[in-house]
C-alpha cells in the first residue's frame, strides 16, 4: 500500500481495510501507521540480512554488503526509501526507524566488527561507527537519489572501494 499511495496518504483505516480487519485491531497491535510500516519493513527485510561473522574484514564487508543489496533491491528498497524520506520531516518516523531498524542492526554489526578489531584484523584507529556509516551510507544515498541502479554488482564494487580506498595500491594520498 505504501508504494501505491505514499507515506503521507497511508492511513490505519486503509491498512485495516486491506488486511480485512478493524481499525481497532490495528491499534491494538500498533500505536500508529509509522509503527505498522516500520514493523512490516523490519519483519520482511531483517531475516533476509542476518549479519555474518567472518575471519577477515574483507570477507565481512563483502558478504554483508552483497546480502544487504540483495535484500533491498526492488520493493524492499522502495519501502526503505519511503521510510527514510518520511523520517526527514516526521520525528515519530525518524525515532521508530532508528529504534526498530538502525540501532538494533548497528548493535549486532558493531559486535562483529569489534571482534575483528580485538583480534587485530581491523586497525585499532578505525572508528567502528564510521566503518558502518561507510558500509551502508552509499546504499541509503542511492535509494534516495536514484542516480544509479542498486545491485549486487554495485555492492561488490562498493566493498572494494571501502576496503582498498581510492588511491592506487602502494601509494597514499
Amino acid at each position: 500500500m505504501l508504494e501505491e499511495v505514499g507515506f503521507a496518504n497511508l492511513t490505519c483505516d486503509a491498512i485495516a481495510r486491506r488486511a480485512g480487519t478493524s481499525k481497532a485491531t490495528i491499534y491494538r497491535w500498533w500505536p500508529n501507521k509509522v509503527a505498522v510500516v516500520i514493523d512490516a519493513f523490519t519483519q520482511t527485510v531483517a531475516p533476509a540480512v542476518p549479519f555474518h561473522d567472518a575471519d577477515s574484514l574483507e570477507e565481512y564487508v563483502t558478504a554483508n554488503l552483497r546480502q544487504f543489496a540483495k535484500a533491498i533491491c526492488g520493493r524492499n528498497g522502495r519501502l526503505l526509501s519511503a521510510i527514510i524520506a518520511a523520517a526527514q520531516n516526521d520525528p515519530d518516523v525518524e525515532e521508530a526507524f532508528l529504534a526498530h531498524w538502525i540501532r538494533p542492526r548497528r548493535i549486532v554489526a558493531r559486535k562483529s566488527l569489534q571482534k575483528l578489531q580485538d583480534t587485530g584484523r581491523i586497525p585499532p584507529e578505525f572508528d567502528i561507527e564510521q566503518v558502518l556509516d561507510a558500509m551502508y551510507g552509499p546504499f541509503h544515498f542511492l535509494l534516495m537519489v536514484r542516480h544509479n541502479k542498486l545491485s549486487v554488482a554495485y555492492a561488490e564494487k562498493m566493498a572494494i572501494i571501502l576496503l582498498h580506498g581510492l588511491s592506487p595500491r602502494g601509494k597514499s594520498l
